[in-house]
């Protein structure tokens, strides 16, 4: 299990990881709580919830667990999900966006929405700002954004369409879109919480052995899993949102994004700042949230 943050670090902060049932999520929770920290999954199974919190307190002896049940590809359950953890959590001092998907063909949601970009950059979106209010109250506090260097596969992105219906699904392409998303989100968010104490960064987890992508078939399957073996374990995956999550080297850092605990220059247009801006009242928009 990763050190990337001490025993006691985070003793009674109230942490949030979403997708934290498996790989990297699951290991950032076990982390959370090794560090003291009052942890909330937000998941989509509740048994594997239920296992989740279990293996926490084999490896922790962290009783302070709770699981959030919600289907991220869904903006109902999305606004279902907070208000349930509003009503429970009084304070939220870290936010850990890391649920994910990978689609090896074209799949919309129940909201009419390519799932990578609904899931992997739409409900980090919805979730973050419908949640802005309570984190803003708790400050200081910090949003963690799981991204990925496949936003270098991206050569544009028109912010108005994002996952175009017509086109010839390419997924490398499609999961790129839905991870520069997350860093653009990243940067017009931490340009709006100037002075509010909350701050927002972003990382790459590196090629990580997970479940990522295995729903796709037992052809996806066969395929990931000797891969699996080149790639570095969740628990590594997890060290740099754990870094974010606590290390006071990055107290008051914002807007930035990171790559093995270390700032790391992202892609020319995942620092776009009028783009970011642009996507910002486009995924507004797409959720529901139209305001300034």
């Amino acid at each position: 299990m990763s050190e990337a943050l001490e025993t006691g670090a985070l003793d009674g902060k109230r942490c949030i990881v979403t997708g934290g049932t498996s790989g990297i999520g699951r290991a950032t929770a076990v982390g959370l709580a090794r560090a003291g920290a009052r942890v909330a999954i937000v998941c989509r199974d509740p048994v594997r919830g239920e296992e989740t919190v279990a293996e926490i307190y084999e490896r922790t002896g962290s009783e302070a667990v709770e699981v959030f049940h919600a289907d991220l590809s869904s903006q109902a359950s999305i606004r279902q999900v907070v208000r349930e953890i509003l009503t429970r959590c009084p304070r939220i001092d870290v936010l850990v966006n890391n649920a994910g998907v990978v689609e090896w063909s074209r799949r919309e949601t129940a909201d009419g929405i390519e799932a990578m970009w609904a899931v992997n950059h739409l409900a980090y979106f919805q979730l973050t700002n419908l949640l802005l209010e309570r984190l803003c109250e708790s400050a200081p506090a910090r949003i963690v954004s799981v991204s990925s260097g496949a936003h270098k596969f991206v050569s544009a992105l028109d912010p108005e369409d994002p996952a175009p219906a017509g086109e010839r699904m390419r997924w490398w392409r499609s999961y790129g879109r839905s991870k520069l998303g997350n860093l653009l989100f990243t940067t017009e968010l931490a340009r709006r919480l100037e002075g509010s104490g909350v701050t927002a960064n972003a990382l790459h987890p590196g090629a990580v052995s997970t479940r990522l992508g295995t729903q796709n078939g037992r052809w996806a399957a066969a395929i990931t899993a000797p891969l699996g073996l080149f790639f570095r374990s969740p628990e590594k995956g997890a060290e740099t949102s754990l870094y974010l999550a606590g290390s006071a080297e990055v107290e008051g850092r914002s807007g930035l994004y990171f790559t093995d605990c270390k700032e790391e220059t992202p892609s020319r247009l995942a620092r776009d700042a009028e783009l970011a801006a642009r996507l910002w009242a486009s995924s507004s928009r797409q959720v529901g949230l139209e305001r300034p």
